[in-house]
């Protein structure tokens, strides 16, 4: 199939330079590199801007259907923008502009950005010695094959559609964990639990809690278990085993993409250090106080990485919705050290205290809560197994192996 130079068909153009002074903690959302994330516009995380700095920036707004390419650090991470509202582009990351729409499918095109060998051209034209960058010039200079308009709109819907599927299990997913978390709150946040009518509030050394309710160390509820420190030279490009480290654990979002495997297993391994999926992971260096669920496991626990593993096993969903809250976050942020970066001691962590609810009532919000957290991950199963379906048709698509006319996801 006939290859040609991106710049032949579209343009890249990098987003504003925002300057520091402009952040905020709310206004109008900034994309930036951390938010382009594995085909998808993040939103978590990112920063905002006043209404004042947006209009300096108003040819930098972005519309649903935007192709976005990280032009720093993870060279050639591609994102589609997929909703409404207003948003900014801010600088080192990409915005692609079709020339000639009757030339190049849109969807067409944020497709070959996905294949696997184009990343890795990018990569291999990336300069600067502490952090990668690429140009636009050099973006634009690589290649993608260019069939007929029409076999380019039969690859994007064949692909599409397993996108659609993934988009509605993320949509599932986060009505589940909202209601989880929202139980939980309601029940252990703002003590509006079952029967709380005849549970008068009393003092403690936390504040007013239910009677019945007692103050406790969280080591009494869950315990903290660091990972192992493995021996980097034992690590290769294609091993059998893959290792969890910090960069895999996000806020409420797992990143089953291991960048470190071994072969064999350290003699001295501790077999929670193999994980499972439903595993519960903490974050203890960096961004302090990250939690997420395994899922596509196994994988192998690395240090500074702590599993959570609750004491009673129904006290499972309790103890994710409990990390999981923005408080618990700031509590544990508070506990860290370091002065490069944050360092959380699960000693530490261990000894913090918190109302510990009565056995039966936690058990009530296990029977309802830990159904929900149970259907999360089996979506984000699904969703992974749609994800490596979706990335072995695409280059064969591309080049033509396999007839557009392929079975759609939902035949799949």
């Amino acid at each position: 199939m006939k290859q040609i130079p991106i710049g032949k068909v579209a343009s890249v153009r990098s987003g504003f330079a925002f300057k520091s002074k402009d952040w905020l903690e709310a206004g109008i959302p900034v994309i930036k590199i951390g938010n382009v994330k594995a085909g998808w516009v993040v939103l978590e995380g990112c920063s905002f801007v006043d209404e004042e700095v947006a209009r300096m920036a108003s040819d930098f707004e972005l519309n649903p259907g935007d192709i976005l390419i990280s032009m720093t650090g993870h060279i050639g991470e591609v994102a589609k923008v997929r909703s409404e509202g207003r948003m900014l582009l801010n600088q080192r990351v990409g915005k692609f502009r079709i020339h000639d729409q009757n030339t190049l499918n849109q969807d067409y095109l944020y497709y070959c950005l996905q294949d696997k060998d184009l990343k890795k051209a990018m990569c291999a034209h990336a300069y600067g010695a502490a952090q990668p960058n690429i140009s636009s010039s050099l973006i634009e200079q690589q290649k993608i094959p260019l069939p007929t308009l029409l076999e380019q709109k039969r690859i994007a819907e064949i692909l599409s559609a397993y996108d659609q599927l993934i988009e509605n299990s993320q949509r599932r997913i986060k009505i589940l964990e909202t209601m989880a978390r929202n139980l939980y709150r309601e029940w252990f946040v703002h003590f509006r639990f079952p029967g709380h009518e005849n549970s008068p509030l009393i003092p403690s050394p936390l504040g007013d809690i239910p009677k019945g309710w007692e103050v406790k160390k969280l080591g009494e509820i869950v315990e903290f278990k660091s990972g192992f420190a493995f021996k980097s030279g034992t690590f290769t490009a294609d091993g059998e085993h893959r290792l969890i480290t910090i960069k895999n654990v996000q806020d409420g979002a797992f990143n089953p993409v291991s960048e470190s495997r071994m072969n064999e297993l350290p003699e001295r391994l501790p077999e929670y250090c193999i994980l499972k999926d439903g595993d519960i992971l903490l974050s203890l260096t960096g961004n302090v106080g990250r939690v997420c669920l395994v899922y596509d496991g196994p994988f192998l626990l690395n240090q500074r990485v702590s599993k959570l593993a609750p004491i009673e096993a129904f006290d499972w969903a309790l103890t994710y919705c409990m990390f999981r809250e923005s408080d618990m976050r700031t509590k544990l942020e508070q506990l860290s050290n370091g002065v490069a970066q944050q360092n959380l001691s699960p000693i530490m962590a261990a000894k913090m205290e918190f109302a510990l609810p009565p056995r039966a009532l936690r058990e009530q919000f296990s029977i309802r809560a830990t159904p929900m957290i149970q259907r999360v991950i089996q979506l984000y199963s699904q969703i992974q197994n749609l994800r490596k379906t979706r990335d072995l048709l695409l280059p064969r698509l591309l080049s033509g192996q396999i007839p557009h006319h392929t079975p759609t996801a939902e035949a799949a």
